[in-house]
């Protein structure tokens, strides 16, 4: 059942009335229980099936969903945490930072594993690697890549047919783009070698992963680097189009995770919410297209799943943050 209805508020909170959302819905808006506030960087036709399983589960709720980037999620949250109830990030070492700096109503009843949350107060809920998704017309006749190294040297014997045609992520305005370069930097020196040949062929940068898949489908790139899977199979019209490659080399593997804020109007409902996320992702025969489920846990592997802990913050150090990036560009915008 579709609980979907756009509605624009009359009264709003400061900070939201003047942010620009990727995508603003409300859901079940006639609720008179409860209405909850969750801003996050999941695209909305993703997210809508777990949503509306909650309101069946509790038709008293209404559930406002803000969509906006990794990057702003951090910013927008810090500058009025008030504002929302429930924040949702792929950006695991920005929302890592805010609950370290207290920004997470501690909840000791959730049933997860020690190395799925922080400090009671961070839950993962969905775990998904980066992957490589490429326009299957471009590569028609010739090798697919299935490692970095192997990207590297098609692109280098094919530049005219690439160059302008690489998207990878802006990771100076993309707080996941950012995780992924920081984690496949520390796995592999190819990584810095995969950027300087991106930057050699005018390699097009995006804020997130739907913008490349929607450009790889339309055809205008031909390579999409470190996107999350789930968009692209999301497409369903798009599978003789677009194939998306696990690379064999190592993988890096991001946990979704989510947070009940601690100025929530809205404790019991929030809590519910999240409750609700962990234990409904089991993916079932003939659901609704939805976020990949929790997967175990795997270190020392070619599929590293990035930890919750104190290390993810290294790369978010000012001075680290900004020789990374300074690296990165010399890298990537070659003029």
């Amino acid at each position: 059942m579709r609980y979907l209805i756009a509605l624009i508020f009359f009264s709003l909170p400061v900070v939201a009335a003047a942010q620009t959302w990727e995508d603003r819905q409300v859901f079940n808006a006639s609720a008179n229980e409860a209405h909850l506030r969750v801003i996050s960087s999941t695209d909305t036709f993703l997210f809508e099936p777990l949503i509306a399983g909650f309101i069946e589960e509790n038709p008293g709720i209404s559930v406002e969903y803000l969509v906006t980037g990794t990057a702003d999620i951090d910013r927008i949250v810090r500058a009025a945490p008030e504002d929302f109830d429930v924040v949702i990030s792929s950006a695991m070492d920005l929302q890592l930072k805010l609950a370290n700096d207290g920004f997470g109503r501690i909840i000791d009843d959730i049933p997860l594993p020690s190395w799925a949350q922080w400090h009671q107060s961070l839950f993962a809920f969905t775990s998904e690697p980066a992957t490589i998704v490429i326009n299957r017309a471009a590569f028609a006749g010739g090798p697919i890549p299935e490692t970095r190294q192997q990207l590297i040297e098609i692109l280098r014997l094919r530049p005219d047919d690439f160059r302008g045609r690489v998207g990878t992520y802006d990771i100076r305005q993309s707080g996941l783009g950012y995780l992924f370069a920081t984690q496949d930097a520390r796995a592999s020196e190819t990584y810095w070698r995969l950027m300087e040949v991106m930057g050699g062929l005018d390699v097009r940068l995006y804020c997130c992963s739907a913008d490349m898949i929607d450009d790889l489908v339309k055809g205008e790139i031909a390579v999409a680097y470190n996107v999350l899977g789930s968009y692209a199979e999301a497409r369903a019209g798009s599978k003789d189009t677009v194939e998306i490659i696990l690379p064999s080399d190592f993988q890096t593997t991001m946990m979704r995770t989510a947070m009940v804020l601690n100025g929530t109007p809205q404790p019991d409902a929030a809590t519910s919410f999240l409750k609700h996320l962990i234990s409904n992702q089991t993916k079932r025969v003939g659901d609704p297209v939805t976020l990949p489920p929790l997967a175990p846990h795997e270190t020392g592997t070619d599929r590293e799943t990035i930890g919750l802990d104190p290390g993810l913050m290294t790369f978010l150090d000012r001075l680290k943050r900004r020789r990374f990036l300074a690296e990165w560009e010399n890298a990537v915008i070659q003029r």
